[in-house]
């Protein structure tokens, strides 16, 4: 097996998070529970990447940035055309921080906040 990091970002409405990384993202839902009670966790896919979105559970210490009013991980997303996916982010709800274009450390990428409060950085090595 090779290791990898899987991140789970709560969130605080799992299955709208599920739709929108579908239609802000094009991700593909790779496997995905919701429980009796509503909870919803699922793994996707985004061309390639893979996450966890779960519903957050205070019970259990896992905030959603909501419940914390802020962030204290961003998420690198590298893809072949960084223009080409902020563009759909955007037009799906996402706010952008700063756009994609090439920066001085040597990345083409723009700094996005999405509906539910996490922070994406979408870019590609230059």
């Amino acid at each position: 097996m090779i290791s990898y990091i899987l991140p789970t970002l709560s969130v605080s409405n799992g299955l709208a998070a599920i739709e929108f990384y579908k239609k802000a993202f094009g991700a593909e839902l790779i496997a995905g529970n919701t429980d009796p009670d509503g909870n919803t966790v699922a793994e996707l896919a985004i061309q390639g990447a893979h996450i966890v979105v779960a519903d957050a559970s205070p019970g259990y210490g896992n905030f959603s940035p909501e419940n914390l009013g802020g962030i204290s991980v961003r998420i690198g997303l590298m893809v072949d055309d960084p223009d080409a996916l902020a563009e759909q982010a955007v037009a799906a709800g996402t706010k952008t921080v700063y756009a994609v274009e090439d920066q001085p450390y040597g990345y083409r990428l723009g700094h996005f906040i999405h509906p539910y409060g996490h922070h994406w950085e979408i870019g590609k090595p230059l």
